[in-house]
């Protein structure tokens, strides 16, 4: 397959060139990710870059229909001034008639970075499974669960099937570049990865055999090329994974967010609000850091449609170094002038919050959600 080279001043995302492995499939005016708005996009960015302001005059992209459009019940939302420093605070006092969010300290033009969390924050998965959004929304638990586990095992049938998951599983990596180094450039139009002897039962087995030793140089750039092809993947169908997808699993997508929409009260269009808005904005940007591995990670961004929100550069994995160790690697990419605002429902990035003195913005219920867009909308955060 072609390589995808990005640009950051380009403004649509052509699919990558399909080869035997990953076919095409024809539109048929359904579409799998955001919508393309052009030059709302602020493009791809490297984990040195800052993002380009991007071009004014596109608030009116944003409409959502959605049952939720007023404010909900007081919520509370806490933030951690740090000890012995100026308090980077915000506080909320929430009511049917009013929403007042105050931001100490912080300039109104400084550069903003989003941190947020995945699961019962953005999309609803992990709950669907174990049953606690049903029981706490009043749902039938027999269809949450079902619809759950389909999706689940959607996730992990892209994971292993377009995105080397039975190869990288045990190769987990915090950022899609972190092997960047160990990749020589090489080629990999014709590449076999199936048969480069880099994992699988038969590996190291026969004479001739091309296995190469685990840690090794050669076995590291194996390992790059699988994460450098993983990158081109993701950026060729992040705005259309029904392309990696057989007709069938194509509609049983459609269905399922269709139906994990309606069950869970549209919480994924309500967050998209959020991350739309950010998006829109100069100087601002959104950053996914989920407890997820890497790759099955990808693959529910994909699933969810969430590719066009998140570049590939803007998603860490805290499985295996933890958040607070993330959000040290994300304030050394882009300073400790800019200010960061986590959003997150749980324990770990509230922790991490408090530890790098960071606003903290929890995410309980649709009210929640709803606050935050209209922080935003007033220019609040």
């Amino acid at each position: 397959s072609t390589a995808v080279t990005a640009y950051a001043s380009q403004v649509a995302f052509p699919s990558l060139g399909q080869s035997t492995a990953y076919s095409g499939f024809p539109q048929s005016g359904q579409t799998y990710g955001l919508p393309p708005f052009g030059t709302m996009w602020p493009g791809l960015k490297t984990e040195s870059q800052l993002p380009e302001v991007p071009s004014v005059g596109q608030m009116g992209f944003l409409s959502f229909s959605s049952a939720y459009t007023s404010t909900q019940p007081n919520q509370i939302h806490y933030s951690y001034p740090s000890q012995g420093k100026p308090a980077t605070a915000l506080s909320l006092c929430a009511s049917p008639h009013a929403l007042f969010v105050t931001n100490i300290r912080n300039s109104f033009f400084s550069q903003r970075v989003f941190l947020w969390d995945l699961d019962e924050t953005i999309i609803i998965f992990h709950s669907l499974l174990t049953g606690s959004f049903a029981q706490k929304f009043g749902k039938d638990p027999a269809t949450v669960l079902n619809l759950g586990l389909q999706m689940e095992e959607l996730i992990f049938e892209l994971a292993d099937t377009h995105l080397f998951f039975n190869d990288l599983e045990e190769c987990d990596q915090v950022h899609v570049d972190d092997v960047a180094s160990d990749d020589n450039g090489q080629d990999l139009s014709n590449y076999s990865f199936s048969s480069d002897g880099f994992s699988g039962p038969s590996a190291g087995s026969g004479p001739g055999s091309t296995t190469a030793v685990q840690g090794g140089v050669e076995w590291m750039r194996k390992l790059a090329f699988r994460y450098r092809r993983l990158k081109e993947i993701y950026n060729g169908f992040k705005g259309n994974v029904g392309g990696l997808l057989s007709p069938m699993k194509r509609d049983l997508l459609l269905r399922l967010r269709s139906e994990i929409e309606t069950v869970t009260d549209a919480w994924l269009s309500t967050a998209l609000k959020s991350l739309l808005l950010i998006q829109s904005r100069g100087r601002c940007m959104n950053v996914l850091v989920t407890t997820t591995q890497l790759v099955p990670a990808l693959a529910k961004v994909l699933l969810y449609g969430l590719g066009d929100a998140f570049p590939i550069e803007n998603i860490y994995s805290a499985t295996k170094i933890g958040k607070e160790s993330c959000f040290e690697r994300i304030i050394s990419r882009f300073g400790k002038k800019v200010t960061y605002v986590v959003i997150g429902d749980g324990r770990d990035e509230e922790f991490a919050a408090k530890q790098h003195n960071m606003p903290f913005w929890r995410i309980s219920s649709h009210g929640d959600l709803i606050s935050l867009h209209q922080a935003l909308e007033l220019d609040f955060l």
